[in-house]
């Protein structure tokens, strides 16, 4: 393993798209310390904020505080990535593969246009998980992103394919302009969910405000949202599928744009003394 610990705390941002093992795991352990990062507008060697340990390596371990720290898993297709602590922005980025875990929290743009792999933060998120980027057509287009904390704004833009699931509270704009994949909201998410969706499917275990141009179709239990829940135990996620548990209703929209997705939001059996 290769491990990484960040020598000082960072007062501007550090863009270290190197850290990844596409780009480290054929290196010398001298190859690795004289890999290139942006400190700001400075290039530096990578062995000038970070103490290096063993030689180039499939599963990178990176230590400290990394909340001004961008980029790391960029492009990533293979092996593995472990965050001990906070992690900035673009964390797994256009990532095709691998792993990614964060044991902190994370902040934006977690995930951003990923097409495979799997991203893990035990903390919090940012906004824009699992987004397309400005201008860019489409977002997240396949693998899979665990949010243990909450998230914030805009998550899921413009995703085609994929899976979000985030255990705690989601701000505005959950599956914006959504084209397809699946959204998992276990605490709910604020206003505006699913707004201009095309395609795809939110799954929420609260209540939500609904916009008016969703329109309610029916209360069912839907197989796929079995698998779903098979798979998400795998990782300590529970999903409530059993229909003597509950029943989804199901309201499909945007009507506005118009748009031919899906928000399932669950309705647990009531208990009668």
């Amino acid at each position: 393993m290769l491990t990484l610990t960040l020598k000082e705390s960072l007062t501007v941002p550090l863009e270290a798209e190197v850290l990844t093992p596409d780009a480290l795991a054929h290196l010398a352990h001298s190859d690795v310390r004289a890999m290139p990062v942006m400190l700001g507008k400075r290039q530096l060697r990578l062995d000038e904020m970070f103490e290096v340990e063993g030689e180039g390596s499939d599963d990178i371990e990176i230590r400290g505080d990394l909340t001004k720290v961008k980029w790391i898993g960029r492009n990533m297709t293979r092996g593995s990535i472990r965050v001990v602590g906070n992690v900035g922005m673009h964390v797994g980025a256009y990532m095709r593969g691998g792993s990614i875990e964060v044991t902190g929290n994370a902040t934006d743009w977690v995930g951003g246009e990923m097409s495979g792999g799997t991203i893990r933060v035990r903390g919090n998120a940012g906004a824009q998980l699992g987004s397309a980027y400005r201008g860019s057509m489409s977002g997240m287009s396949g693998g899979t992103i665990l949010v243990e904390g909450s998230a914030g704004i805009e998550i899921g833009m413009r995703m085609k394919r994929g899976l979000i699931v985030v255990r705690g509270p989601v701000r505005d704009f959950a599956g914006l302009q959504m084209k397809g994949g699946t959204i998992v909201l276990m605490s709910g998410a604020e206003q505006r969910t699913g707004a201009w969706m095309q395609r795809g499917t939110i799954i929420s275990l609260k209540p939500l405000k609904l916009m008016p141009t969703f329109v309610t179709a029916c209360v069912y239990n839907p197989s796929f949202v079995s698998l779903y829940a098979k798979h998400l135990a795998l990782h300590g996620f529970v999903l409530p599928h059993e229909a003597s548990a509950g029943s989804y209703q199901r309201h499909l929209g945007d009507a506005a744009v118009p748009g031919k997705g899906e928000i399932l939001v669950w309705q647990p059996t009531v208990q009668h003394p």
